[in-house]
């Protein structure tokens, strides 16, 4: 089916965590995601967050993102 006609799409909220890095809380969740979903399409990053450790580092990030997936 051509892109742009009949598709209709949910949207649930994952979130990932990570002491990687942003973009690995990000992957993490996606990852996950795509064994629980079909069709995964899109995400967005609603919320960064993180952990500051004793030593006054960023020790985790956590990100909440929505992915997208295509209904049957």
């Amino acid at each position: 089916m051509p892109y742009g006609k009949g598709r209709t799409y949910k949207k649930v909220e994952v979130i990932g965590v990570s002491s990687a890095g942003i973009e690995e809380a990000i992957q993490q969740a996606v990852t996950k995601a795509q064994k629980s979903l079909e069709k995964l399409s899109w995400f967005e990053v609603e919320e960064v967050r993180g952990h500051i450790g004793d030593d006054g580092k960023v020790s985790e990030y956590q990100v909440i993102i929505k992915v997208a997936f295509e209904l049957k």
